[in-house]
């Protein structure tokens, strides 16, 4: 077997949910979702491969492609948060780094919990592994357009850098889900990439980058986040917050 064929039976090992994920105390215990074909066809390189987290499991390097804003984005969604005595936040896929790190950290401080969603299992298990000593965290095997957890049972929600990665009609139905599993009352926090000004450099770097490895990232350049969210939604409920020339942008959705 030659190391390309190898690889791909390495990952598609990785692709099925093992019992060691599914028999986890921390994971709701249902049936197992299946990987999107997106996932699996444009990002299978950076979630799915196992040694993809030789590289990308690396705080530094998190932040070099972030340009350097992976703390600033992280601290903007804790500033934001709002919580009282045991709360329940939901963080909607993994994100490599400290990011969930830092976040069950500062729920800790309120005796609040963070739920964790993933649908890649190796995902899961990876953060079980980075997040082992909070007792604070559970984590599920689950899509994101197709959360079991039950209406208004989080007091907030939060997606990093999820959106972009995600084909228009996925993005709808998780932005969707997000909305409905948060109480009236809470919030959505979104964090993700934004069309940056034309007088901003990094947007002649970084249009050809995303266009080649992260093509569903050039929707958030062509138009606005709300223009994914549910009709219902008042523009009232929606604030935005930009960063490094309007590279990045925080969404908070008040319901």
């Amino acid at each position: 077997m030659n190391d390309d064929a190898r690889a791909l039976a390495e990952t598609r090992d990785y692709l099925v949910p093992d019992d060691a994920v599914q028999n986890s105390e921390q994971i709701a215990a249902h049936e197992a979702p299946c990987i999107p074909n997106y996932l699996q066809e444009t990002y299978w390189w950076a979630y799915l491969h196992p040694k993809s987290f030789l590289f990308f499991e690396r705080a530094w390097v998190v932040n070099i492609i972030l340009w350097g804003n992976m703390n600033r984005l992280t601290a903007a969604v804790l500033d934001e948060l709002q919580l009282h005595a045991q709360s329940r936040v939901l963080q909607v896929a993994c994100v490599y780094g400290d990011f969930s790190n830092r976040l069950a950290t500062r729920l800790k401080q309120s005796q609040s919990h963070l739920d964790l969603v993933d649908v890649a299992s190796i995902q899961l298990r990876n953060a079980e592994k980075k997040l082992g000593q909070h007792d604070n965290v559970s984590f599920h095997h689950q899509d994101s357009n197709d959360l079991s957890f039950s209406n208004a049972g989080f007091d907030e929600t939060v997606i990093f850098f999820l959106l972009h990665e995600q084909p228009a009609e996925a993005r709808r139905k998780t932005i969707s889900e997000a909305i409905r599993v948060t109480r009236p009352g809470g919030k959505v926090i979104f964090v993700d990439y934004h069309g940056p000004r034309r007088s901003n450099p990094l947007r002649y770097v970084m249009q050809p980058i995303l266009a080649w490895l992260e093509p569903f990232a050039m929707d958030l350049w062509r138009e606005e986040l709300a223009a994914f969210l549910p009709p219902d939604i008042e523009p009232e409920q929606v604030s935005s917050t930009f960063y490094c020339g309007g590279l990045y942008q925080k969404v908070i959705l008040k319901l």
